[in-house]
């Protein structure tokens, strides 16, 4: 085979909307984004390999979708997005312990919480590489051997169309709830260029409603806030951080924020600037008193917010106490 690995994959740049239609060459296609780990499958006659977005290889943790590679009639470079399902959502944080087992914890993991590849891309057949052909034939190749049988369980075909009406419900929240994250646009005439970031993305968002409970700078004129909700066992938990505040937003709640006394529940407690980051955030507990709403994307594990959130307002009409618990 021409492709071999590591290769980059083809990324995407976030969008805050769907973009106009003149947007990419050809024309625009819409896919879906599903909430799981990107990788490229390289299966060919000297074996096969399941590499990570980073480059790293996850074959011995997804010991079904290797075998699934191992047993395909002829050579395949396919780009898609590693999921685990459960409870009828796709759900990353088994995606993530499946992803640290290894050995015979992978194979007893492989039968009791079985992994999917959704494919959204083929670069190379036994043809030949594919990665100077646009999208439109690349999709067709990719539609031909799902329609074959070529490719099929543990191998999905990731939903794509050339309806934006279909792809504005794809940003429904509700989709958020199933793990699927909002659409990757891509243009019909596109090549695959990796490394690049020649997609669209564009996540579903919906708005809820916090505790400011620390911040980053001063309380006075606030960086970010840190935000947070009461458990069921009255235990305040960190559910997610804000973006950088605007001026007006910083003066705005510095008017209202008063430091957190030796009591707060976060005194002394770390947070990790970001997910899968250790590096700690700098804080000031601040009396949990005020309620803000933010906008968020979907990407959320048992309560917590993956990425940063977007502060909206005060809501001044809403007290702490009626905060639905984290995740509720």
């Amino acid at each position: 085979m021409a492709l071999f690995p590591p290769i980059q994959p083809m990324l995407a740049e976030a969008r805050a909307g769907l973009p106009h239609a003149t947007a990419l060459p050809g024309g625009l296609v819409f896919e879906q984004k599903p909430d799981g780990y990107r990788a490229i499958l390289f299966a060919g006659r000297d074996g096969v390999c399941l590499q990570s977005r980073n480059g790293s290889q996850l074959a011995e943790a997804f010991p079904e979708i290797a075998a699934a590679g191992r047993a395909l009639p002829s050579p395949l470079v396919l780009d898609g997005e590693l999921v685990v399902a459960k409870d009828g959502r796709l759900d990353f944080g088994e995606l993530q312990a499946r992803a640290r087992r290894r050995g015979p914890g992978a194979r007893k993991a492989a039968k009791s919480r079985p992994a999917h590849l959704i494919v959204f891309d083929v670069l190379e057949t036994a043809d030949g590489p594919l990665l100077d052909e646009p999208y439109s034939a690349r999709r067709l190749v990719l539609d031909e051997m799902f329609a074959d049988g070529i490719l099929a369980a543990p191998f999905v075909l990731c939903p794509a169309t050339t309806d934006r009406a279909i792809a504005e419900d794809w940003l429904d929240p509700a989709w958020g709830a199933a793990g699927i994250e909002g659409c990757v646009v891509k243009g019909l005439g596109q090549r695959y260029t990796p490394g690049r970031r020649g997609w669209l993305k564009v996540r579903a968002r919906a708005s809820a409603e916090a505790v400011v409970a620390a911040v980053t700078g001063p309380v006075s004129a606030p960086s970010t806030l840190l935000l947070g909700r009461w458990d069921a066992d009255g235990r305040l938990r960190f559910i997610a951080r804000t973006t950088s505040l605007s001026p007006a937003a910083r003066r705005e709640l510095g008017a209202l924020l008063y430091p957190g006394d030796e009591d707060h529940p976060w005194q002394g407690r770390r947070f990790s600037a970001g997910w899968q980051s250790r590096e700690p955030i700098d804080h000031r507990p601040v009396a949990p008193d005020v309620v803000v709403e933010f906008a968020g994307d979907t990407a959320v594990d048992a309560g917590r917010y993956r990425h940063p959130v977007r502060y909206l307002r005060v809501r001044d009409d809403i007290s702490s106490d009626q905060l639905p618990p984290p995740g509720g």
